[in-house]
């Protein structure tokens, strides 16, 4: 009778922990900054690419025609913006510049080609949250597709491409022949309102969408393909950017499928623009060398509140990762991911803090991340190699890492290894190491991050009429 009754309690116990975290997940499916919209909006004026001279040879430099014709749509801003519609052919060009109240419309057939002589691809300034190229001392390569101080930009079609032909810059970046710092598919720089959707995103250079100083974004429904040995292909990366929604898309890439940024070392705590309140849902992909979704390293201005579910990671090297070093600064806290499947992934969870590469001398190595508030939950895995390999940095423990309901086929005989890490776990199976053993529930759940209400309150459901103020 004492074990029937122990057997009970212990179902009462589990199905009340269950419960109290259930209707997270629904409130994240309610959030007003993934709010569906009409991608078909008709702009008052719209012009094909062919009518400012483009040919679609696949050969024809087209730089020229893109160029002006955004010129001319721009007389258009302000009498309710301005359509440029890509036909089907293959479209050549180098770097070009969008303009506010645009919407790039690609063909089903339409395919932007990035030119493969880098002179097309003007250097410009670094990013004053890095202080110098990513890769280089000194300026970098623009994006094939930039814009900067825009708002209301959609960059969409019906599956057109745009694809970057980075076979050249990886040989280059292989060789140790570049000058500057490779340029990605598509940045958009202190932009607000920006729509990237229905569109196939093809060998980017370096980073494929990269929204840095932005705000109120939504990048949904795309396809980023490179080869799994391209180096540094990352997907998405938002980057000192905040309301940013991703959802519905497919990921193969050379590295990070998303990753989330926020300037690197004393140039990002300097420029002190944090990365917050991203959602990312219905995601799925594999990689060789990164992660499908990562948290750094660049992460010096701080990274918050991100939100994360309905997660598919296949045949990759870590399914989430957190980059981190001393002398980075910043901080990462409040991350929620759950409902998350992984087959054939080698490290599960992966706490990197010694991700060491550093812009310059300058930087401070006492100046250390606060790393708290991270919550793990609804994750099973097949095939798994390591469970978590979850590495604080000594003198600066990551606290509150929280993992609920994880249930992992691990092929190794150790599956967690932790150190300087402090948290809570319950329902965890293998079980975890020693400084997450405690239970989350019923003494811990409020060190666990969850949800906080104002995200999902009728009070806040126009949060999303930003879109078409305009």
């Amino acid at each position: 009778m004492v074990n029937f009754v122990c057997i009970c309690f212990q179902l009462v116990y589990l199905l009340l922990v269950l419960a109290f975290f259930s209707h997270i997940t629904w409130a994240v499916k309610g959030n007003s900054l993934c709010k569906q919209t009409n991608m078909g909006e008709i702009r008052p004026h719209s012009v094909t690419i062919t009518e400012f001279g483009a040919v679609g040879d696949g050969v024809t430099l087209n730089t020229k025609a893109f160029q002006n014709a955004i010129f001319y749509l721009n007389s258009f801003a302000d009498k309710g913006g301005a359509k440029l519609f890509v036909p089907a052919g293959r479209w050549l060009t180098g770097s070009f510049d969008l303009i506010s109240h645009l919407t790039l419309w690609l063909d089903k057939d339409a395919v932007i080609l990035g030119s493969m002589n880098s002179d097309d691809w003007p250097v410009v300034d670094p990013l004053p949250s890095y202080g110098r190229g990513r890769e280089l001392p000194g300026g970098r390569h623009r994006s094939l597709i930039y814009g900067r101080n825009l708002t209301d930009v959609i960059i969409t079609g019906d599956n057109g491409t745009i694809d970057g032909q980075g076979s050249v810059w990886w040989n280059w970046f292989r060789s140790k022949t570049l000058n500057y710092t490779r340029p990605h598919l598509v940045e958009l720089m202190n932009s607000t309102g920006v729509v990237i959707s229905n569109l196939t995103f093809l060998n980017s250079p370096f980073w494929t969408i990269h929204p840095v100083y932005c705000s109120h974004v939504i990048v949904q429904d795309v396809t980023i393909l490179a080869p799994l040995d391209s180096p540094n292909t990352d997907g998405i990366d938002p980057d000192s950017s905040d309301d940013v929604c991703i959802e519905d898309c497919y990921i193969s890439t050379g590295d990070d499928l998303i990753s989330i940024k926020s300037g690197w070392d004393e140039y990002g705590i300097s420029f002190a623009r944090p990365s917050r309140n991203i959602i990312i849902r219905r995601l799925t992909g594999h990689n060789r060398n990164g992660s499908g979704i990562a948290i750094g390293s660049e992460m010096s201005g701080g990274v918050s509140e991100v939100y994360a579910e309905n997660i598919y990671f296949f045949n990759s090297s870590t399914g989430i990762l957190l980059k981190t070093a001393r002398g980075r600064g910043g901080y990462v806290r409040n991350i929620y991911i759950s409902n998350v499947t992984l087959v054939g992934v080698d490290t599960a969870i992966f706490f990197n803090s010694n991700f060491s590469q550093h812009p310059d001398e300058f930087y401070d190595p006492n100046s250390l991340p606060v790393i708290e508030r991270i919550t793990f939950k609804d994750i099973i895995g097949d095939n798994i190699k390591v469970a978590g390999l979850l590495k604080g940095i000594e003198g600066d423990s990551f606290r509150h890492i929280c993992l609920l309901n994880i249930t992992l086929d691990v092929t190794t005989k150790s599956p967690w290894n932790c150190s300087n890490i402090q948290g809570y776990s319950t329902l965890v199976s293998p079980e975890t190491c020693e400084p997450l053993k405690e239970s989350i529930y019923p003494k811990h759940y409020s060190d666990c991050y969850l949800l906080p209400n104002h995200l999902w309150s009728s009070g806040n459901q126009n949060k999303g009429s930003w879109l078409f103020s305009s």
